[in-house]
């Protein structure tokens, strides 16, 4: 049977790259001192010659030096660092190169170089290179795939073999933040990284994490890839493809600076990019302004359901809704600075609107952080006749509003012309609002003051189907991106709902009654309500707000939260019904937690967040705050690291603020609609290993989110808005019933009753029972993982803190059987995790021992694994474990072996390995595997004395054994000349290496034609000679990487 190997994922990744439209080459082909090189040496990552003709076959009309100018620039990229020098670059690429030449009258002259043609993919040189070697900093590294275009490293693609067990994407991810690590200058013109294992693939940026390398599922954009499709065929035909990744250099790439100072590069996500790709479109069918260029590549819509194509000019251009946390903001400023870039377009002026303040200001900071994309600073209208004096400009503009500035002086007034453009784009957030009316409201205004606009809306919520105001505005959906597509792909994580109405143990008189009729209260509507529901608001507001009920509320958070807090790392957000009740809760919490409170702005972990004035009550004073104070309170609270973790809010950040590490919501205020829908979004955003949100709910408002989740899918939408959190904890208690199966028999009382020392004293045991039972380890560590995940969801539900000490128990199990040996390979790079052991306080603080610890022996160092170690473990009840622990220091140690001597490590893997065989199918026993892995370990210790006795360094002694396999060799030669052949064949291998030798078939004959000499001047037996010429060389090709880089 032929093996599956990495190669052949390489070939498959090859053949659909070449099939998409990029040309083949072998890395070792284009290496220094090849016939074909195209390198001065290895630590030249752009290919020089193809960059120089691309710039003079795209710039015929610049001279040599303002060419050989661009050349440099883009060789030599400016920056602190290498994020800094990527995005340097990247601007290069986009614009073009500035460079200055003299003319033939003597006179200076600037000029934009182009790097790459935008709009002709094929006046470009595509080149996909396998196994290519970069050495840098004494390091030296392979990437298995490079896509040059124009000579330039734009592409990185790592593979792994998808038939092996240990190498998965992750592993492929992790050895991509080595190489950013060792050979930087590979990563300098970098626009997208890919790692797969031939089935599962992701795409991500040079400043990703993990959680945000995603798949790419759709080809055409049309609709997702079948099923069965490899995704890194999907990758490759839907992203790579020349005319789409250009697309993805051009327009949706982003680098965003945080407030700390760091620089985060961003990428589109497929629906972003296919959204952006279909709204351009109906744009130009809407305001009637065709394109000449246009290429047909399919209609690149990727949705569910989605109707678009209205009339040519009825300057509608349609709804994008993809759900909240999907990176709606994003994908409106990828679309603004596609749009701004359109030829047909004209310079167009685009006028983005909001309906609150707070809004503006997050959506204005979005767009702000991505004015390189947008090509200028957007502007943000300050009154209404900034607005108008803005509008009046004949072409170009990115204009902030609020909606509110639209509106004439005078109700009933008409608002005056300020533009007969056709190329005015309104971009308008949150396109559902009750506004958009044509009598007296802002459509109307709007087309009077712009009538020739086109309209096209953004949404995270769906528009309801009785809402004709949001249609005859926008036109109908154009893109959607739905809860359940959110999820599958890692943009968003699931909500949970969980009601604690009946927690609060009121009388049935102090439960607030909320009218199904009553709408929600937004900040606005609060001061301008109409006088009859003013009273009906202050009836509700005050038996909401009544102390007792709030001392109950705050008492029940608390101890929530905390109980949360033990299981998953992050934040909460308490949503209040009025200022007085935000302050009166904040007082109730810092009674109970004094520890929490602080009038610091950098201090404390509990604020509240509102606005207000000088006539506010005085006890509110110190909680309000100006626009400054109140970011550095939302840098706080985005930064999980910060000791801030509960905000109380009536109004501010329920809509448009993003703390990934919020995971959950305390709603104790009346909402509805897309109100609500917006509000628990807050907490469905993607953070390190987060399984999910929590949304709890003290008002009883059950029927609202049903309300809204019938939008939802009467929409078209798939997917759960929230899940009831009942459903987490029957998973929960499915995940918790496998693992009591696992533990069925033992007697594990003592972990909830005994001491410390006697908890400790149980895990050796309880490891013994779960490693006598057929592949006990791996099911053992999956089930606790999956139980762990489902109990943080749970938790505190009381069906999982009922379990909590159980699954403390399992945790520590799992952990110590996790645990790696020292030197053994890490199987996959280990997250940050936001998913905590909730390991109990009985035992060691720093949670379980390692694995020597726990079974109650000291770690030992295997090089010099001791006599005495070796009889501890003898001697050890648990026969299982004994056995456990042999096995991973011998693997670490052989595995440490392996990378110095091939031979000797080949052959003691080979003894563990059947070793191991023959325990597993029970054919010997835990005490004649212990005495055989013993004697194993000592052979190993005797192995590492063999070279001082011989005489021969650690390398020598390598070839030694290489030779020595032979036992006539031996016979016939002896000892002496063997070590004489060592030592010659060291000196004549390290002479003749170079760093990428074991790709280049001459030099690989070249030194098997060397080592054959050595052998035959010694006489080494002929018929021996080409198994140890090829065992050599294997050994060479291990030592050889130290040699060229030391």
């Amino acid at each position: 049977m032929t093996a599956f190997t990495e190669s052949d994922v390489e070939d498959a990744a090859l053949g659909w790259l070449k099939a998409s439209g990029w040309r083949i080459a072998h890395g070792p082909d284009l290496a220094p001192d090849m016939p074909g090189a195209e390198r001065v040496d290895y630590g030249e990552v752009v290919l020089a010659q193809r960059l120089r003709d691309a710039l003079a076959c795209l710039n015929p009309e610049l001279p040599t030096e303002a060419l050989d100018d661009a050349f440099r620039k883009l060789t030599r990229p400016e920056g602190a660092d290498s994020i800094q020098r990527n995005r340097a670059l990247h601007r290069l690429l986009v614009d073009g190169v500035t460079v200055e030449y003299r003319d033939a009258e003597g006179a200076i002259r600037g000029a934009q170089a182009r790097v790459i043609d935008f709009d002709d993919p094929d006046q470009n040189d595509w080149l996909a290179v396998n196994q290519f070697t970069v050495v840098e900093h004494k390091h030296t590294r392979q990437a298995d795939v490079v896509l040059f275009v124009n000579g330039l490293p734009l592409a990185v693609l790592e593979l792994k073999n998808a038939a092996s067990e240990e190498a998965t994407i992750w592993t492929a991810f992790q050895q991509l933040q080595t190489y950013k690590a060792e050979v930087p200058t590979l990563f300098a013109a970098n626009a997208v990284l890919v790692v797969s294992d031939g089935v599962a693939a992701r795409a991500g940026t040079l400043t990703a994490g993990r959680e945000w390398f995603k798949p790419w599922r759709t080809i055409s954009g049309e609709g997702l890839a079948d099923a069965h499709t490899p995704e890194l065929q999907v990758v490759i035909e839907g992203l790579l493809a020349p005319r789409r990744f250009l697309a993805l250099v051009r327009d949706f790439i982003v680098f965003e600076d945080d407030d700390g100072g760091h620089i985060a590069k961003k990428m589109a996500g497929y629906h972003q990019f296919h959204a952006v790709r279909v709204a351009v479109d109906e744009t130009l069918r809407a305001a009637e302004l065709a394109r000449a260029d246009r290429v047909a590549d399919g209609d690149g819509r990727f949705e569910a359901g989605s109707r678009p194509g209205g009339k040519p000019g009825d300057r509608r251009v349609g709804v994008v809704w993809h759900t909240q946390g999907s990176g709606k903001s994003l994908t409106m400023a990828f679309y603004a600075g596609r749009i701004v870039r359109e030829p047909a377009m004209g310079n167009p002026t685009l006028v983005v609107l909001t309906d609150r303040n707070d809004l503006d200001d997050q959506l204005f900071s979005t767009f702000s952080r991505c004015a390189e994309l947008l090509r200028q600073p957007p502007v943000q209208a300050a009154s209404r006749s900034h607005l108008r004096e803005l509008l009046a400009v004949e072409a170009g503009g990115v204009v902030f509003t609020t909606i509110q500035k639209f509106f004439p002086e005078e109700k009933g007034d008409r608002h005056p012309v300020l533009s007969e453009r056709r190329n005015i784009v309104v971009i308008a957030d949150e396109a559902y609002r009750s506004q958009y009316d044509f009598i007296d409201g802002f459509a109307r205004h709007m087309r009077d003051a712009l009538p020739y606009a086109s309209f096209i809306g953004f949404s995270g919520t769906p528009i309801e189907l009785a809402d004709a105001n949001t249609r005859a505005v926008f036109g109908d959906y154009i893109s959607v991106y739905d809860v359940q597509r959110a999820v599958e792909d890692g943009a968003t994580v699931p909500i949970y709902y969980e009601s604690r109405l009946a927690k609060l143990a009121l009388d049935e008189a102090e439960r607030p009654k909320i009218d199904p009729d009553f709408e929600e209260a937004t900040e606005g509507e609060e001061v301008e309500r109409k006088e009859r529901l003013k009273t009906k608001w202050a009836q509700l507001e005050a038996v909401v707000g009544a102390e007792k009920r709030l001392a109950l509320v705050a008492q029940d958070i608390v101890e929530h939260f905390e109980k949360r807090l033990e299981a998953l790392d992050g934040k909460a957000m308490v949503v209040c019904m009025s200022r007085r009740i935000c302050v009166a809760l904040y007082d109730e919490i810092a009674r109970l937690r004094p520890g929490w409170a602080s009038d610091e702005d950098q201090a404390g972990a509990v604020k509240v967040v509102m606005t207000g004035s000088a006539s506010d009550p005085t006890d509110w004073q110190r909680h309000i705050r100006n626009k400054p104070r109140r970011e550095v309170l939302a840098k706080r609270f985005r930064d999980p690291a910060d000791p801030l973790r509960v905000v109380l809010v009536r109004d501010m950040w329920l809509t448009g603020f993003d703390a990934p590490s919020l995971h959950t919501m305390y709603v104790d205020k009346p909402m509805r609609g897309h109100g609500l829908m917006q509000a628990i979004a807050r907490v469905n955003r993607v953070f390190r290993d987060k399984p999910g949100g929590l949304v709890v709910d003290y008002l009883g408002l059950a029927h609202e989110l049903k309300a809204a989740l019938a939008t939802y899918t009467e929409s078209g939408g798939t997917g759960k808005t929230a899940l009831d959190q009942d459903e987490a904890v029957a998973v929960m208690q499915e995940k918790y019933e496998v693992c009591c199966g696992l533990f069925h028999g033992f007697d594990r009382t003592r972990w909830t009753t005994g001491t410390p020392a006697e908890r400790l004293a149980l895990l050796p045991a309880a490891q013994e029972h779960v490693l006598r039972q057929e592949n006990g380890k791996e099911r053992c560590v999956r089930a606790v993982r999956e139980l762990s995940q489902a109990f943080a969801l749970a938790v505190p539900h009381e069906g999982a803190l009922r379990i909590r000490d159980e699954v403390a128990f399992f945790q520590a199990v799992q952990a110590v059987l996790a645990k790696r040996a020292p030197g053994e390979a890490r199987p996959e790079e280990e997250l940050d995790h936001a998913v905590r052991q909730i390991i109990s306080r009985a035992v060691a603080p720093e949670g379980v021992l390692d694995i020597f610890a726990a079974a109650g022996l000291h770690k030992p160092d295997i090089s010099i694994l001791s006599d005495e170690f070796l009889a501890e473990v003898r001697d050890m009840p648990q026969r299982n474990l004994a056995v456990e622990l042999l096995q991973k220091l011998l693997k670490g140690e052989i595995g440490t072996r392996r990378r110095k001597n091939v031979v000797r490590a080949r052959s003691f893997a080979e003894m563990l390995e059947q070793t191991i065989r023959r325990y597993q199918n029970r054919a010997i026993e835990a005490a004649q595997v212990i005495e055989e892995l013993i004697q194993l370990a000592k052979d190993m210790r005797e192995a590492s004395a063999r070279g001082e006795r011989l005489g021969l360094t650690e390398d020598e002694l390598a070839f030694y054994d290489a030779l020595e396999t032979n036992d006539s060799a031996v016979k016939v030669l002896g000892d002496e000349t063997l070590r004489g052949i060592a030592r010659e064949l060291v000196e004549t291998v390290r002479g003749n290496v170079t760093i990428d030798w074991t790709l280049r078939e001459n030099v690989r004959a070249q030194l098997r034609v060397l080592v054959k000499r050595v052998l035959r001047r010694h006489g080494y037996p002929p018929d021996k000679q080409e198994k140890a010429t090829q065992t050599v060389l294997e050994q060479a090709a291990l030592l050889s990487a130290e040699w060229v880089s030391g």
